[in-house]
C-alpha cells in the first residue's frame, strides 16, 4: 500500500496507538525495534483529548506525537457502540456522553470526516454503527441499512473537504452484518460498490466464537476486491491473524499485544507464556534468546517476572515491546511464505504452536 507517508508491506499489524501513543513503547523502539509501518488512533478518544484545536494547531497527529509512518484512524463508531449506558443512535448521528468528564456530544457521519481531516490520519474510517454479539436479525438489518447510508454521507463529506496539511488521505468503509451470512453479503457488495481504495471489516471479535468470524470473513473476502486492501478491524490473537490471513486479509489492529503485555502474557514462537507464574521465578534464561530484539536478549524471564509481579513500570514496557516485536515478526514471517508459496503448510504448522501454553 502507498500512502504519503510511505509505503506499508502486507499483511500487516497495526499497532494501537488509541490516544495518540501506543502505551508503554517509545516512537523509535516502534521503527527500530517493534519494525511497526503503521500506526492506528483513535477518534473518540482524540476528540476528546487532546482535543481537536490542540491537533489542529500542532499541523495533525504526526506532528503532534512525532510519528512519520502512516496513521489509521478508526472513526469512534466502536467506542461509540461501547457505551451503551451513556449514547443514543438516531439516524442524524450518535449522542454520547464523555467518559472522562460526562460532557454530551453528537458524532455525525459529516463531523467524524471533519474530525479525521485535522487529526490528519493517511487512512480514515467511516462513521459506523458497531452491532453487539449477540443481536438479533431485526436489529443487525436497520443498523446495516444506516450504516449504509451513513457510509454515502461520509463519502460525499469527504470528497466535497480538502486535507488540510499538505498530503492526501484517503478512506475506509465498513463492512457489518453481525454473523448472518445474507447482511454481511449484502454488506460487502454494497461497501464494494462505493469504489474506495480499501475495505474494513468490522463488528467480528466482539464475542463471537472464532469460527463465525472466519465464517463471515471467508464470505466477505470472496466478495470484496482482492486488488485492494482488506482490514479485518480488532483482531485479533497470533492464530486469529493467521488464520485470517489464510482468508485473504491484509491488515489487523488489535490491543491484544500491549493490553495483555501489562498483565503479564507473552505472546512467542512456542506457545503462550504467563509470566507471573512461579515457574518463571528462577528461570534466569533469556525472554527470548532467538530474538533480534535487544530487550528479548537482555533480559531474563525471572526478572521480566518480578517487574511484572512488583508493578514496576519497565516490565509494561519489556512485555510491549516483545508482544508487538512478536506481532510483526510474525506477519513479516507470512509475508515471506506467501511469497515463497509455502503459506499454507507454515501455517497450519504454526497454529498449533502458537496455541500452546508453556
Amino acid at each position: 500500500m502507498e500512502t504519503a507517508h510511505g509505503t506499508i508491506e502486507t499483511p500487516i499489524f497495526m499497532p494501537v496507538g488509541t490516544a495518540g501513543t501506543v502505551k508503554a513503547v517509545h516512537q523509535h523502539e516502534l521503527v527500530h525495534d517493534i519494525g511497526a509501518q503503521i500506526i492506528l488512533g483513535n477518534t473518540y478518544h482524540l476528540y476528546l483529548r487532546p482535543g481537536l484545536d490542540v491537533l489542529n494547531r500542532a499541523g495533525g497527529l504526526h506532528r503532534f506525537n512525532g510519528w512519520d509512518k502512516p496513521i489509521l484512524t478508526d472513526s469512534g463508531g466502536y467506542q461509540v457502540y461501547s457505551l451503551t449506558e451513556v449514547r443514543k443512535i438516531k439516524e442524524e448521528g450518535v449522542t454520547f456522553r464523555s467518559h472522562i468528564d460526562g460532557s454530551k456530544h453528537l458524532f455525525t457521519p459529516e463531523n467524524v470526516m471533519d474530525t479525521q481531516r485535522i487529526i490528519g490520519a493517511d487512512i480514515v474510517m467511516a462513521f459506523d454503527e458497531c452491532t453487539p454479539y449477540p443481536c438479533d436479525y431485526s436489529y443487525a438489518k436497520r443498523s446495516l441499512d444506516m450504516t449504509h447510508r451513513w457510509l454515502k454521507r461520509c463519502c460525499e463529506r469527504f470528497d466535497q473537504t480538502q486535507p488540510l496539511y499538505g498530503y492526501e488521505q484517503t478512506l475506509f468503509p465498513i463492512v457489518q452484518g453481525s454473523v448472518y451470512p445474507d447482511l454481511r453479503a449484502r454488506s460487502a457488495e454494497t461497501i464494494a460498490s462505493f469504489e474506495r481504495d480499501g475495505n474494513a471489516i468490522g463488528g467480528l471479535s466482539v464475542g463471537e466464537p472464532a469460527e463465525e468470524m472466519y465464517a463471515m470473513t471467508e464470505l466477505v473476502c470472496n466478495i470484496l476486491p482482492t486488488e485492494k486492501p482488506r482490514y479485518l478491524m480488532g483482531v485479533g490473537t497470533p492464530v486469529n491473524i493467521l488464520e485470517n490471513i489464510a482468508l485473504g486479509i491484509d491488515l489487523f489492529d488489535c490491543v491484544m499485544p500491549t493490553r495483555n503485555a501489562r498483565n503479564g502474557m507473552l505472546f512467542t514462537k512456542e506457545g503462550i507464556i504467563n509470566i507471573k507464574n512461579k515457574k518463571w521465578e528462577a528461570d534466569f534464561s533469556p525472554i527470548d534468546a532467538t530474538s533480534d530484539l535487544l530487550a528479548d536478549r537482555v533480559y531474563t524471564k525471572a526478572y521480566l517476572r518480578h517487574l511484572i509481579r512488583s508493578q514496576e513500570i519497565l516490565g509494561a514496557q519489556i512485555a510491549s515491546l516483545h508482544n508487538l516485536h512478536f506481532y510483526l515478526w510474525l506477519v513479516g514471517e507470512a509475508r515471506k511464505h506467501i511469497l515463497a508459496g509455502d503459506f499454507l503448510a507454515w501455517k497450519n504448522k504454526m497454529v498449533v504452536q502458537l496455541d500452546e501454553r508453556l
